[in-house]
């Protein structure tokens, strides 16, 4: 992480607010293309994750990642912080979406004070309802995202500051999803990620490899656990999943801004990864 450079790291806030449940905070098979920061004040609950099922104490920081599937689960007393966080691409990296973090870890002294603070600065990104499907969907996130760019830059400045200090808790830990160990690879995985707009060549990556095209394939199915076409298509569909709930762009053109000339392709590309049309994605 040390050749991360800051400047590239730009956090949103969605949502804030807190919430209470008595055993009703119980929802399954949730994924979204924002991650979730939750900081537990009283009671316990579990969240069911790809890794297994993890217990929420109070005085304690959890997150979530975008893309990540889970499920909540309830059956008693549970109070909680929560803050969803989208993150504004603005480089070849996917901050959020590209690195491994702890689900937990034990929450300072100061934390609460600065999500209170957060809460009390954002009184309108509260949610009305916990059932992610009222605000999991397009023109809830379209509305969040613009109230947050008509905030007052010193509003900006500090929400920001926020929740940079809060994300922080969780880097040290934190590791690249997929760790290469062949700089060759690390270098094709970083064109692809630089280079969503384009039609990518598997041609093109054996040579940046400097390698023979089969041979490349082996060496990046060994490393990645996926083969480049893969990766491709899987770093291209999570980039559309964004572009369909965060902006208003009709689906040909997010399909033509990542490098698909062949919309119905696209379509089929989009409903194998996600199991919805693009259309359905955004209007879910």
């Amino acid at each position: 992480m040390q050749n991360f450079s800051v400047d590239l790291l730009h956090l949103l806030t969605l949502n804030v607010g807190f919430a209470s449940h008595h055993a009703d905070w119980n929802w399954k098979h949730v994924r979204s293309p924002f991650a979730r920061l939750y900081y537990v004040t009283e009671g316990s609950a579990k969240i069911e994750l790809p890794s297994g099922i993890h217990n929420l104490r109070p005085d304690h920081l959890y997150f979530i990642p975008p893309f990540t599937m889970h499920s909540d689960i309830c059956d008693g007393e549970f109070s909680h912080y929560y803050i969803h966080i989208y993150e504004d691409h603005q480089g070849e990296t996917g901050m959020l979406e590209d690195w491994e973090y702890p689900v937990e870890t034990a929450a300072t002294p100061a934390d609460l004070q600065l999500v209170k603070r957060l809460c009390e600065m954002n009184p309108r990104m509260r949610l009305p309802q916990s059932d992610p499907e009222t605000y999991d969907n397009h023109s809830t996130l379209i509305g969040n995202i613009q109230r947050n760019l008509e905030r007052p830059f010193s509003d900006k400045v500090e929400s920001r500051g926020i929740l940079f200090i809060l994300f922080s808790r969780f880097l040290q830990q934190a590791v690249p999803k997929n760790k290469v160990t062949d700089s060759r690879i690390e270098q094709t995985m970083a064109y692809v990620r630089k280079n969503f707009s384009q039609r990518i060549d598997l041609n093109t990556l054996a040579d940046i490899a400097c390698l023979s095209k089969d041979h490349f394939i082996r060496m990046f199915k060994k490393e990645v656990g996926q083969t480049p076409t893969s990766y491709i298509i899987g770093k291209k569909i999570e980039r559309a999943e964004l572009m369909l709930v965060t902006t208003a762009l009709p689906v040909k053109q997010i399909a033509m801004s990542l490098g698909y000339d062949d919309f119905a392709y696209f379509n089929r590309q989009f409903k194998l990864k996600t199991g919805l049309t693009p259309l359905q994605y955004r209007g879910r």
